[in-house]
């Protein structure tokens, strides 16, 4: 289940776990859009791979499963680590060309 990270990692803005502004990477490495369209360029500094809006959890159990914010809470602890941007242009460059699939 996703964490649903309460920050973007790079300029620690607030992302809610209802943000339509989250971008996540496959292992959840957590950016605001700003940060992932600019400085990012949809890449993630951590593994490479592509940010993705993050999924909206309902805050409500729509069909008796349990499956809500309220049972299934978002994340409190926030990971801030700014990347690094001199070494993530240096992996953009290397990975240019290539879709994530081919990453």
């Amino acid at each position: 289940m996703l964490e649903l990270r309460p920050a973007c990692e790079h300029c620690a803005a607030d992302l809610p776990p209802a943000s339509a502004d989250a971008r996540i990477c496959s292992f959840e490495c957590t950016f605001c859009a700003n940060c992932a369209d600019t400085l990012l360029q949809q890449v993630c500094p951590n593994c490479g791979g592509n940010l993705v809006p993050r999924p909206i959890r309902p805050t409500q159990d729509w069909n008796g499963r349990g499956n809500s914010l309220h049972n299934n809470p978002a994340a409190t602890e926030a990971k801030h680590r700014r990347a690094d941007l001199a070494a993530h242009a240096e992996m953009l460059q290397r990975l240019a060309g290539r879709p994530p699939a081919a990453r």
